[in-house]
């Protein structure tokens, strides 16, 4: 399963974390912008062959020490179709480093949309006879607020293609609470459900490690919501966002592991993106000082979990 080439590569690397690459262009440093400004125009072209020549240099520096990215396809979206192929080619060198991608995406529909949706980043199109990958992602985060109808398609395509998934459960941001924290009539809040449905959608896709294909979305700043989910979903991966910029601490996100120090994956985005800014180093150096970030997050995180175990 899909979530088993994870956790070879996050056991591999000692590193249960991920780099969210979800540029603004006022985080690329400005030799970078002026450079493709000046070969490809200032305008969007020009803005997304600099976002893919930043995104590049930091795979490069990150990709013996951290498994995984996370691309948020909106950060690419709004470069219009310029950016979109952006996505794409980051996507497709971040594998030919050996990572794992995370597309975040949140999609969400039913019937022949999902389907579409799950063949353009999970799957593949097919024509004249012949299935041909979209974008190449190894997992998508998605919205299970729709039920079955809208995670049955990929659940076909994780089982047959291993890939996987991550449903949001209990999300990181504050007003998560005004739905997600609701009781129920036959009890429980809806973060408990979503978290169940998890359970249930995965069985039939546990692989070697014990998780199953369809993981889920919990919060780093809702740490006591973590140690429940993680008590009550044993088969189900978590991703962790929030961490660092958005308030979320490595105690916090400790609650996320198993006994062996899996069953998570935590996110960091901005934080890396802009180490070179908080630093204040030379611009140049940018890429260097998203390594130095992410070996500050490995070691925070690792110092209050179990030591990584196969």
């Amino acid at each position: 399963m899909s979530f088993d080439r994870l956790i070879k590569k996050i056991i591999e690397t000692g590193n249960p974390t991920v780099v969210g690459l979800d540029p603004k262009l006022d985080y690329v440093p400005n030799f970078i912008k002026e450079k493709a400004f000046e070969e490809k125009g200032a305008e969007l072209k020009g803005a997304a062959s600099a976002i893919y020549r930043f995104n590049k240099a930091i795979i490069d520096e990150i990709c013996d020490i951290v498994p995984a990215i996370k691309p948020q396809s909106a950060y690419y979206e709004m470069y219009g179709w310029q950016g979109v192929k952006t996505l794409y080619k980051t996507i497709q060198y971040a594998k030919s480093k050996g990572m794992f991608v995370i597309v975040d995406g949140k999609r969400n529909d039913i019937g022949a949309t999902m389907e579409a949706y799950t063949n353009a980043y999970l799957g593949g199109a097919e024509v004249n006879g012949v299935r041909l990958e979209g974008f190449g992602a190894d997992a998508l985060t998605v919205n299970g607020y729709l039920g079955t109808d809208g995670i049955a398609p990929l659940t076909k395509v994780c089982s047959e293609d291993d890939k996987g998934i991550f449903v949001l459960v209990k999300t990181s941001n504050k007003s998560s609470g005004e739905l997600q924290d609701r009781l129920l009539a036959e009890g429980g809040t809806v973060y408990n459900a979503m978290g169940d449905m998890c359970e249930k959608w995965g069985e039939g896709t546990i692989g070697e490690y014990g998780y199953s294909a369809v993981g889920a979305v919990v919060g780093a700043t809702y740490p006591e919501q973590l140690a429940e989910m993680r008590a009550k979903l044993p088969h189900t991966f978590f991703l962790v966002p929030g961490y660092g910029a958005q308030g979320g601490g490595a105690e916090g996100v400790s609650k996320a592991f198993d006994e062996r120090g899996l069953g998570a994956i935590v996110n960091s985005s901005r934080a890396v993106m802009c180490a070179y800014q908080k630093e204040g180093c030379d611009e140049k150096d940018f890429a260097k000082a998203a390594r130095r970030e992410v070996i500050r997050m490995r070691d925070d995180i690792a110092s209050f979990i179990p030591a990584l175990k196969k």
